[in-house]
């Protein structure tokens, strides 16, 4: 059994998982658990299809982090619910699924999936941090689309998208990476930092979309390479001179807010997948009214261990 790193975007896919289960799915006192169960389910089915041998949760230990906001003041302003001076954030979260979160993390520490998160960074953070320094293949699983930057055939770096939902799962190599935007995995930052993102908060270069940047870059390489060939007034017309000129101060600052961060200081994690305590499983579906979905999961990591 060759080894192989599962990264999951847990926050990515806990909101799918609430968005995704009915919200009539509840425990005996009539809490809701469809967001758990989901994300339950949903690891049973990655851990049985795409057979990792490690296994991490990598967490929002803050979701807007302060340095991304000095960089870019919009960054995901639209999601902020509350906002905390001497701490992350409160993020828009539904107050069914917030609930649900204590009921996620005991669910994972039950599974033996540890958790990793880091102080002022997001879980894109820690994923890039854990893909970039590990010794085998990974696979990262989520349905945020700047991940996909991390694509690396040469390292056995994937990523498994849920964008289309978990019966469309699209695993995204270099090739496919290319096919599907006219950019390589190397590129695919600049090419979102052009473009940019209305659900982060990004402003993009005006007028420039996904087939004008997909352009520029396989012309130039990448965005300096883009911004050099404006100064000397070559390779692109008059009118893309003059959007790009346009944006410069966004372009200034972007690149790393857009780019995840890969060498947090992270201690090593022993992430390989053991077998769950079959009495611990069995306490946390009954005290949790959580049906058949831990002892799914629980199933699927002990034939991988």
């Amino acid at each position: 059994m060759s080894d192989r790193l599962m990264l999951l975007d847990s926050a990515s896919l806990y909101f799918r998982a609430f968005y995704g289960v009915p919200d009539s799915v509840k425990d005996p006192e009539g809490r809701p658990v469809n967001a758990v169960r989901g994300f339950l389910d949903m690891i049973a089915k990655l851990v049985t299809i795409y057979e990792p041998t490690h296994l991490v949760a990598c967490w929002d230990d803050d979701w807007r982090p302060q340095w991304r906001v000095d960089l870019i003041p919009t960054y995901k302003t639209h999601r902020v619910a509350e906002v905390v001076a001497s701490g992350p954030d409160v993020e828009v979260v539904p107050d069914p699924l917030e609930q649900q979160i204590p009921a996620i993390r005991e669910s994972l520490r039950v599974l033996g999936i540890p958790i990793v998160g880091a102080a002022e960074h997001e879980a894109d953070d820690v994923i890039g941090t854990l893909a970039t320094r590990a010794a085998m293949p990974v696979d990262v699983v989520t349905g945020d689309r700047d991940l996909i930057q991390l694509v690396d055939d040469s390292r056995g770096v994937r990523v498994i998208y849920t964008g289309r939902g978990m019966s469309n799962l699209e695993v995204l190599t270099d090739e496919a990476v290319t096919a599907k935007y006219a950019v390589r995995p190397d590129q695919y930052a600049d090419f979102a930092t052009m473009r940019g993102d209305a659900s982060d908060g990004l402003p993009g270069v005006a007028g420039v979309g996904d087939k004008t940047a997909a352009t520029l870059l396989a012309a130039h390489g990448d965005l300096d390479g883009i911004l050099a060939a404006a100064d000397r007034g070559e390779g692109m017309t008059a009118g893309v001179r003059t959007k790009l000129a346009a944006a410069a101060d966004y372009l200034a600052v972007a690149p790393r807010v857009v780019r995840v961060v890969r060498d947090l200081d992270i201690p090593d994690i022993d992430a390989r997948i053991r077998a769950a305590d079959a009495d611990e499983v069995e306490r946390l579906t009954s005290e949790r009214g959580l049906g058949s979905s831990p002892s799914r999961a629980a199933a699927a990591l002990g034939a991988r261990a």
